[in-house]
Formats: structure tokens, sequence, C-alpha cells
């Protein structure tokens, strides 16, 4: 299934934004199938009715097909998550993490899966206006896989993860990468760099449907990034994760808890940012400029979209500004650059 929080219409007719379910084409009312009497405003409070929510969903969707539903394109799909409890964000391609075999990871990243937490304030859905960070000249996306958690746990071992995970998602971490370097020199974050905007959607695909995709814990799925409908990155292997969801669980929930609504993400694919398709070659890549449309698509999963918003005018008293910039990689350096894992 592909659950999904939308709103009808638009400007003062807009609605509430509700729990749905995708049903040939059409939006049905998750608050109406389940038949609680309340309305749940997102999937991630269907995920906090615990009880095995989504086979409620599924079973009720089966039983009353005529259930209140509109057209897919007449509704205005929102994150599925609106607010995530948190957001951990994980880096687990070898590719990304090496700059497409151009550095050397430091040891600690093939030991264990590592995170940080974003933002869970500054959340967008599919088609939205993403806003332009006023203190940055170098705006990149990041193409990632997330995770939601469906259920509560601590010390998730990795044998029994999977049963935590409601379902996949797409999760774009949007990054001022000059930010993003000159503050990490000191050693800590990322933090600011990353503290404008994350997009996740267009939905939640449940665990179970993609299942035949799930290979040793790793989504075996084409992705692909188009800027302006032009490639900025066409095979990209969601395969080739250096850990498996249920490592990043497993690690993320040591100590400490994860609960329903909790958005894991992956790090980005292989290729999947601005300066690794400029090392690949592709024509046009640059950082990204107001207007610009960028398409995440992974297989089996959908399209997530945004268009980057006005930049506002940094205001002229602010005093942290950047000093030590990301420098620009070369152009084609990694063009063929083919990622084999470390063993």
């Amino acid at each position: 299934m592909k659950l999904l929080t939308y709103q009808t219409g638009t400007g003062d007719a807009a609605t509430g934004t509700r729990c749905g379910v995708l049903h040939n084409n059409d939006v049905v009312d998750v608050s109406a199938l389940v038949g609680d009497g309340g309305l749940l405003p997102d999937v991630r409070a269907l995920l906090e009715l615990g009880g095995s929510p989504i086979d409620r969903v599924r079973d009720a969707l089966a039983k009353n097909p005529a259930a209140p539903r509109v057209p897919l394109a007449d509704v205005r799909l929102r994150s599925p998550i609106l607010q995530p409890p948190t957001v951990r964000d994980f880096i687990v391609y070898e590719e990304h993490a090496s700059n497409q075999g151009t550095r050397e990871p430091n040891e600690v990243w093939y030991r264990m899966p590592v995170f940080y937490f974003s933002n869970p304030l500054c959340i967008y859905g599919t088609d939205a206006q993403i806003p332009y960070p006023s203190a940055s000249q170098q705006f990149d996306y990041e193409l990632e896989i997330g995770c939601v958690i469906g259920r509560e746990g601590k010390d998730v071992p990795a044998a029994d993860a999977l049963d935590y995970i409601a379902g996949f998602t797409l999760f774009n971490d949007w990054s001022a990468r000059d930010l993003q370097v000159d503050e990490m020199a000191f050693g800590l974050g990322p933090a600011k760099g990353k503290d404008t905007a994350s997009s996740i959607g267009p939905w939640l695909v449940t665990t179970d449907e993609l299942a035949p995709y799930l290979k040793d814990g790793r989504l075996d799925l084409k992705c692909e990034v188009r800027v302006n409908g032009e490639h900025w990155l066409k095979d990209g292997a969601a395969k080739d994760a250096y850990y498996s969801f249920a490592d990043m669980i497993e690690r993320a929930s040591k100590d400490s808890r994860i609960v329903p609504g909790d958005v894991i993400g992956s790090g980005t694919v292989g290729g999947g940012s601005i300066r690794e398709a400029i090392r690949k070659g592709y024509a046009g890549a640059r950082f990204l400029e107001p207007g610009d449309v960028v398409e995440h698509e992974v297989e089996a999963i959908g399209v997530l979209r945004g268009t980057i918003g006005p930049k506002p005018k940094l205001d002229p008293s602010y005093r942290f500004t950047v000093k030590n910039p990301a420098p620009l990689p070369e152009a084609g350096i990694s063009k063929d650059y083919k990622y084999q894992r470390k063993s």
C-alpha cells in the first residue's frame, strides 16, 4: 500500500491535512476507513494508533471499497509525516562517503553506520516550494531513501529490525554546502548547513509492497535525479548501501528509543548530489538557483519533486557568514568511476 498525507481545495477553501491510502488512482480517507471517529491528520497519527494499524487499513479497504475518496489529481500531497519525532540521517553509501573514490573515509565509517540528527521542524512534501537559505551560495540536494518507524523500540537487534519499519519513502536532505563545510571544520555537525529544509514523499510505501526488492536488508532499486528535466543522475543503485536498514536501526535504537513516525535517512545514494554530478561530468551540473525544479525518482516508490524558491536578501547585520566555502570539484574527474564495495 501507499499511505500518504493530503489536502483538498486551495487557498481559503483548503481543508486540513488527512491521512489517506492510494487505491486505483484515488485517495481514500483513512480516518473513514478505520472507523474510530477521530481525524487522522497524517500517517504518523495512523501509526501511533498501535495494534497493527497498517493491517487494519488493508483489511478495511478490502471490505469497504466504496469508502470516501477523491482523485489523486485533485489533492495536494504533503509530507507523509508532517513533523517526525526525530530525523536521523545516516551516510551508508561508500561512493558518497569517498567522494567517488577521490578521498579515503575515516576508518570509523567502516566500523559503524554514522548519523546526525536533522531538523524535524522544516519538513516539506512533494511539489513544495523549497526556501533558499539566505546565508548560502551553494545550495545542493541529496537523493536518499528513508524508512519510517512503525512501532516503538529500544535496543533493537538487526535481526528484528525490519519488523519495526512501517515502510519506505524518498528523503531529500537539502544542503547548504558552503555553510556545512565551513562549520564542520570544527569537527561537529553537520548542523546549520542542513537546517533549512528536508523533503519527504511522495508517500510511504509499506514494507510488504517492497518486499520483492529487499535483499539482505537493502532495496534493489534504480534511482534518478533530474534538474529542470535534465538528468544529473541516471543509474543510481540503492542496493550499493554499505550498511543495511537493519544495521541503521540497530545503531539508532541502542541505548535510546525509536517511535512511530521517526524517519531514518539512508544518506546520499551514490551520485545523488550536485558535487557528484559535476565529478561524473553531467552537462550543466551546478549548485541550485531559484526556480530550479529538482526531481528525485526511485522505482517502485515514486517521484519527489521540489521547486527552489526565491533567494531572500541576507541581512547585512548578520554576523555568521561563510569564510571558507566548499571548493568545486573538477568536472568529469570521476567520469569513469565505477563503485566497487571495499571489503
